[in-house]
Order: C-alpha cells, then structure tokens, then sequence
C-alpha cells in the first residue's frame, strides 16, 4: 500500500544492510510515521511481543525474519543450529494465540535443520523469510478479489447505494506485510469503483481500530466512520450495517476463530440481525491440529496497565493518561472465540467456503491428512 505516494511493506530489508530489518513502528500510528531498524534476533523479539508490529500475518512474517537474524548474527564459536532453536523459542513465546508465527518458525526449522554450513543457513534463512512475505502478501491480494464478489453482489442488491462494512480491530495492510485480509475486499471494491463505507470499531484496550484501521482507510482514500467498540449492536439493528469483515489470528480446522477481544460480541449481534459476518484470512492462519477453539487455543492475556491507560496526542507530543482508580485492578484478555456457528463464511486466498471442516478442506484438499 502507498503512503504520502510512496509504496511500502510493512517489513523489508534495508537497501543498505541485508543484515538489517526495517519495519514500520505501529505505536507511532496514526500521529507519526516511523520507520524502526531490527537488527538482532532480541529487538525482534521486543518488537513483537510490545506491538512496534502487530497482526497475524506481519508476525510470522517477522519470525521469519527473526530467523534469519539470528543466523546471521551468530558467532563463528556457537553452534548455529542451538542458537535458531533458542532464537525460535523466543519468537514463539512473545504472542502465544497468533498461529502464523509459529508456523513461520517451524518453516524455517524445516528447511534449515539439515544444514551444517553457516553461509549455505544464512541464505535459505534469508530466501525463506523473504518467501513467507512474499506469500503472504500475495494471498492477501487474492483474498481481496475473494472478498470482492462478496461486496459486488451486495452493491447489486443495494442499487450502487455504499454498502456500510463493519470491522473490528485491525485486519489491513498493517497486520500483514500487504494489503491485508479483512480490509483487503475493502480496498478492492474501493479501487473498483464501488461505493462503501466502513464503521471502524475503536477496538479497546489499544485502539488499534481508531488509530491503525482508520488511518490505513484514510490515507486510501476509503469513507469511514469511528465507532465505539459497543456501537456495532445498535446500527445492525437500524439496518445501517450491511456486512461485517473481521480477520484471525488462528482458526481452526472446524472454522473457530480466534480473534481481538469483542469480535465474538459483534458475530452476536450480526447473527441476530441477520448481518452477514465474514472472516477473512490466508491459509498460514488456520491451525490444521485442533478443532475446539473455545477449549484449545490459547489465548493470550496482556499487560493490565493497556486496560487502564491510553496514549494519545497532546500538544504536539505523545502522552500517557490514567482512566482508573490507582487502586483499581484490571483483566486484559487480547483475544476471543467465535464460534462456527456464527460465521457466514472464510474469505481464503482460494476462494470462499463455509466455516465447516468439509468445506475448508474442499479448499486445502493437501490438509487432510493434518485434520
């Protein structure tokens, strides 16, 4: 995607210095635009687990890279293979629900662990970060002309009047390395032609809907509108609210979801009220081994003080406010399940299918044998 004109990733290597991993610092977002240096294995670590990046496609991307770095960085006395399992161990600690960047650690393990040759690792180190990004960003490109039709057929039904989307948290460009997933469609539509216009739930504790979401749409050019997170019931129920496209951070093999606290609310009152509710996601976000998300996927539980504080700008600087008693305690879960039943469809890079285990693996027929 394009920002002041100019097109960037949300993670590349610099020009300069292959051993070195740009990214775009999202707590910066949406008041300054910084660009952050990665250069070992712990800053990406860091980067993960404090959210300088976020989103399920972004961060298995990023243990790719955190792969890679910790190859590269290894001294000729170390055993190279000890420290890519120590430096995937540490990756996968930092966000425990996402499932891409597991997946993305035990891809590189795959490939690089019958390897003994330090410079023959760091270059399939480096070719296979390098392809889950590429990957990555291409199956979010499909999904948006997945989820296009999907968008198209309601423009139809509506006589070319803006066909309002709901979404919750942030699911675009800044959660993968392109494009996105659940605002993927969005932006596709948009570019076609199609008139729509997004509700963008604010999405407490960290805002990542009124700062991130809204910034991305903005910047596109896309007509949006910033809701609190409790809005969303009320306008399904006046009709305002024609479709609801959300993302995941893992789904299961039987069409669970797992994603930021609230969505499973929203898919509530979309059933409700007969709202279409979406999930949109690549193939690197369904976990093939479990079924039951509301018992199996862990599900992180973040620092309290994201609950009761919030930054935000203030004469020119970026601030941090209290909105609790100081005595208060507070309970911060980062993700939900949604279960099947709620879940009108999966918008893949393959198509769209049910969330059903028979029809995600019409889809991913090579899967069956994980399932």
């Amino acid at each position: 995607m394009k920002v002041n004109g100019q097109h960037y990733r949300t993670i590349w290597i610099s020009e300069e210095d292959s051993s070195c991993i740009m990214i775009i610092d999202q707590r910066k977002l949406p008041h300054h635009f910084v660009v952050e240096e990665i250069r070992t294995v712990a800053e990406m670590v860091t980067a993960i687990k404090d959210m300088h990046l976020r989103g399920a496609g972004l961060i298995g991307a990023a243990a790719g890279f955190g792969i890679y770095l910790a190859a590269v960085n290894a001294s000729p006395d170390e055993a190279i293979q000890e420290v890519i399992q120590t430096a995937g161990h540490q990756l996968m600690a930092t966000r425990p629900t996402a499932v891409n960047l597991a997946w993305a650690v035990h891809r590189q393990w795959d490939i690089l662990k019958a390897e003994n040759n330090r410079e023959v690792i760091i270059q399939k180190a480096l070719e296979t970060a390098r392809i889950i990004a590429d990957e990555d960003a291409d199956a979010c490109a499909a999904i948006g002309q997945a989820g296009l039709k999907i968008i198209e057929d309601i423009s139809l039904q509506k006589n070319g009047e803006p066909v309002n989307i709901l979404t919750h948290c942030n699911a675009g460009w800044l959660a993968f390395v392109d494009h996105g997933s659940a605002l993927s469609p969005v932006y596709a539509a948009h570019d076609k032609g199609i008139p729509v216009h997004v509700w963008v739930d604010e999405t407490r504790p960290r805002n990542q809907g009124a700062s991130l979401t809204a910034w991305e749409l903005h910047s596109h050019g896309v007509p949006h509108t910033i809701i609190a997170d409790n809005t969303g019931g009320h306008l399904m129920q006046h009709r305002m609210v024609d479709l609801v496209i959300v993302g995941t951070d893992r789904t299961t093999i039987s069409g669970d979801v797992a994603n930021k606290i609230g969505t499973y609310l929203k898919a509530l009152a979309a059933k409700d009220n007969g709202v279409p509710f979406y999930v949109a996601l690549p193939s690197s976000s369904f976990d093939w081994k479990i079924a039951d998300g509301i018992k199996e996927i862990e599900i992180e539980e973040r620092n309290p003080d994201e609950v009761k504080f919030m930054e935000g700008l203030c004469e020119g600087e970026i601030k941090k406010i209290a909105l609790t008693p100081g005595g208060s305690p507070a309970l911060n879960i980062g993700f939900d399940v949604t279960p099947s039943r709620l879940i009108t469809g999966l918008i893949t890079e393959r198509g769209v299918c049910q969330a059903s285990k028979n029809s995600i693996l019409n889809l991913f027929p090579e899967m069956i044998t994980h399932g």
